[in-house]
C-alpha cells in the first residue's frame, strides 16, 4: 500500500485535508465518496522528496496520545470524538493526519484496532493487539494508560542501548580522523623539516623512522585504504543483511566481554516487559510470544522465544523451553516457572522487567566507566607515540646544536 495526500469538500463546502493509505488514487477517491466527501485533489508522496526519518511520528507523541486517548475514554467521551480532538490538537501534521484517517476509518464501521493496524509504520503490533484486547474486554481505557507506560520505559531502553553504542563508536571515529590528520600532513612537516636541518633518515631515531615509513606507506597507499574500507563496509552491510550473517552478529552482541553482559541484561528486559503487559492486557499467550518475537530486536531472541511458542503449543509449560534455548538466566526461567504454578505470570514478568531495567540502569553506567579509560589511553597512547617519535629529533638536534 502506499501513502496518498488528499484534500475534499465536504456537501457544506468545507475544505479538509488528510493521509491515506491505500492501493491507489482510485481507491482512495472512493473511500472519499463513501465519506460523503467530493475529492478535490489526490496526490501519492513519494519518499524521496520526504525528507523523514522513519514514520514521522516519535514515541513521544504515541505516548501522549495514548495518556490522552485513555483519559477521554475513561470521561466517557465517544471514540470518534477523542480522535477528532487529538487531531485536530496534535502539533506533529503527519500523525494529526493519520488520526484523521483513523477517524475517518473507525466511522466507516472499522473497529479502531483495524483502523489503527493501518498505519504499521506507527502503530505496531503490539499496539494494534492490545488495542484490540482492550476493546474485546471492554478496558479500552486501562490499555491506553498501561500503553504509554509501556512505551516510556521501552524508549528508555532503546536510549540505554544508544548510549553504551554511541559513545565508544564516536571516540572511535574520533581517533581514526586524528591519526590520518597525523600520518597525512603532522609528519610530513616534520619529515621535511628534519631535513632541512641536516637529519637524514639513519640519523634519526628508531622509533621515529618506523612513524615515518608508516606515514609513507599510508600516504603512499591512501586510495587502496579508502577502498578497502569501502569494501569492507559493503561487505559488512551485505552480510548483516543475510540471516546468517545477522545471526552471528546478534549472538557475538550477547557473547561479547564487557558489551554482551549489558546487551543481554536490556533484552531480557524487554522480553519480559513486553510479554509482561500483553499477558496482563488479556491478549493469548501464543499471540503474545509471537509479538514479542517481532519485536525483540535481536535473531537470536526471536528464535528462542518462536521455539518457547512451539513447545507451549504442543502443550509444555514456559519455564522449560525457556530453560532450553540458553539464551536467559536461570533466575529469570525461575522466576517465570514460579509464576506459572501460582498463576501470577503476568506480574511476575513485570516484576522480572522492574528488576532488569534497574540492572540495566547500572550495568549501562558501569560499562561507559570502564570504556572510558580504555578508549581515553588507547587514543591518547596512539597520539603519544606519534609526538614522541616527532619530538625525539627535535631534542637532538637541539643538543648537537648546543654542543656546538
Amino acid at each position: 500500500m502506499a501513502e496518498f495526500t488528499w484534500e475534499a469538500r465536504t456537501r457544506a463546502g468545507e475544505v479538509r485535508r488528510g493521509v491515506m493509505d491505500a492501493e491507489n488514487e482510485t481507491a482512495v477517491r472512493t473511500r472519499l465518496r463513501q465519506q460523503q466527501l467530493n475529492p478535490v485533489q489526490v496526490r501519492r508522496r513519494r519518499s524521496a522528496l520526504r525528507f523523514q526519518f522513519g514514520s514521522g511520528v516519535s514515541t513521544k507523541d504515541l505516548v501522549t496520545f495514548a495518556r490522552l486517548f485513555g483519559t477521554m475514554i475513561d470521561a466517557g467521551l465517544p471514540l470518534v470524538q477523542c480522535l477528532e480532538i487529538l487531531s485536530t490538537q496534535q502539533s506533529n501534521k503527519i500523525f494529526a493526519g493519520i488520526l484523521r484517517d483513523v477517524k475517518e476509518s473507525v466511522e466507516q464501521g472499522l473497529s479502531f484496532s483495524d483502523s489503527l493496524k493501518r498505519h504499521p509504520k506507527v502503530f505496531d503490533d503490539l499496539f494494534v493487539n492490545l488495542v484490540r484486547a482492550g476493546e474485546l474486554g471492554g478496558i479500552l481505557d486501562s490499555i491506553m494508560n498501561r500503553l504509554s507506560v509501556y512505551l516510556e520505559k521501552r524508549q528508555k531502553l532503546i536510549r540505554q542501548v544508544r548510549g553504551a553504542m554511541v559513545y565508544p563508536a564516536v571516540v572511535v571515529v574520533i581517533a581514526a580522523m586524528v591519526m590520518t590528520v597525523l600520518l597525512t600532513f603532522v609528519i610530513p612537516a616534520f619529515e621535511n623539516m628534519f631535513k632541512d636541518f641536516g637529519g637524514g633518515k639513519e640519523a634519526l631515531p628508531k622509533i621515529t623512522q618506523i612513524v615515518v615509513a608508516f606515514s609513507h606507506g599510508f600516504v603512499g597507499n591512501l586510495p587502496f585504504v579508502a577502498v578497502g574500507a569501502a569494501i569492507v563496509s559493503f561487505a559488512f552491510v551485505y552480510a548483516y543483511r543475510q540471516p546468517r550473517g545477522k545471526r552471528i552478529f546478534h549472538n557475538l552482541m550477547l557473547t561479547l566481554p564487557i558489551v554482551g553482559p549489558v546487551m543481554r541484561k536490556i533484552a531480557v528486559a524487554r522480553f519480559t516487559r513486553t510479554l509482561g503487559t500483553l499477558l496482563q492486557s488479556g491478549v493469548p499467550i501464543l499471540d503474545a510470544l509471537e509479538i514479542c518475537a517481532r519485536t525483540a530486536g535481536n535473531v537470536v531472541i526471536e528464535s528462542a522465544v518462536m521455539h518457547v511458542r512451539q513447545r507451549i503449543s504442543e502443550g509444555k509449560n514456559m519455564a522449560e523451553p525457556l530453560m532450553e534455548t540458553r539464551v536467559f538466566p536461570d533466575m529469570v526461567v525461575q522466576m517465570i516457572a514460579v509464576g506459572e504454578q501460582t498463576g501470577a505470570l503476568d506480574q511476575m514478568l513485570n516484576k522480572v522487567a522492574d528488576f532488569y531495567e534497574e540492572e540495566t540502569d547500572i550495568a549501562v553506567a558501569s560499562l561507559t566507566s570502564a570504556l572510558e579509560p580504555i578508549l581515553m589511553l588507547g587514543v591518547g597512547g596512539m597520539v603519544g607515540v606519534v609526538m614522541v617519535a616527532m619530538y625525539l629529533p627535535i631534542f637532538s638536534l637541539a643538543g648537537n646544536i648546543k654542543a656546538d
